[in-house]
């Protein structure tokens, strides 16, 4: 039984935030009793008039999507900074995961999109829902690890409900650079945690060498037919140097999968 209780869905009528709204109600499904809270968030105030006019346009949204969802999902206007606003709402309701769309920059490496900002200053787990990526569960999830130990054995029960959820198998992904032999070294001390906490769910290692990261763990997704990116992102971690969580960006800019960010 699923332990995601409320799911937090940035909502501005954009392309990108239409197709997360519709990931999301297929994630939901007709089947489980997870509570989606729609935050429109406006730079100026709202009238009641165009409250209203904006509650009636995502009604309509959502009945058009037909997902039968056994709870209704709320729509919520606020006026601030759209990552603040997002962060203080969250933590005010809250909601077990954040899922937001994102159009991402396929182009540029240094692009901010408020997506990726959010998924780097977010204190819970972020989805981010790229524009235009399928519509499914996802049954097979990869899961992202460097020479780095996991440090909060715990951030690992967000990816072990959604394995659950779905029926889904977890994929271990390792890319390096130079010598493999420190990723297997911490490989072997993580291994019995994962087959642990992972229980079946958990498939595989791969050890993949290439000098570009990104490169490595795109070409994976793609040829093993990903439909779940999971990361750690170390720019809040509590007991190694953080860092500035610049792969965290390029994935949650690039990825054609959704990503989800573990916190």
């Amino acid at each position: 039984m699923s332990s995601l209780n409320k799911i937090l869905v940035p909502f501005d009528f954009s392309e990108a935030s239409l197709n997360a709204l519709e990931y999301v109600t297929n994630f939901v499904g007709s089947e489980r009793s997870i509570e989606i809270l729609a935050l429109y968030v406006s730079a100026m105030p709202i009238s009641e008039p165009d409250d209203e006019k904006l509650r009636k346009d995502f009604e309509k949204i959502v009945d058009s999507i037909g997902v039968r969802l056994k709870k209704e999902p709320k729509f919520k206007t606020v006026t601030g900074n759209v990552t603040a606003t997002i962060l203080e709402y969250q933590e005010q309701t809250g909601a077990d995961l954040i899922m937001m769309g994102t159009m991402g920059d396929k182009v540029t490496d240094e692009a901010i999109t408020n997506t990726s900002k959010l998924v780097l200053e977010a204190n819970c787990s972020v989805v981010s829902i790229p524009y235009g990526c399928a519509i499914k569960e996802p049954k097979n999830i990869a899961l992202l690890m460097g020479g780095e130990k996991i440090e909060d054995k715990e951030v690992l029960a967000t990816l072990l409900d959604l394995a659950r959820t779905f029926d889904a198998r977890v994929h271990v992904l390792t890319i390096y650079k130079e010598s493999i032999y420190e990723e297997e070294a911490v490989a072997e001390t993580t291994e019995e945690l994962l087959e642990y906490y992972l229980e079946h769910f958990y498939a595989d290692h791969t050890f993949n060498k290439n000098e570009d990261v990104e490169e490595g763990i795109l070409s994976y997704i793609e040829e093993k037919g990903i439909d779940l990116m999971v990361i750690l992102p170390r720019n809040h971690t509590q007991k190694s140097t953080p860092s500035e969580g610049r792969l965290t960006k390029l994935l949650t800019l690039h990825s054609e999968v959704p990503v989800l960010a573990l916190d």
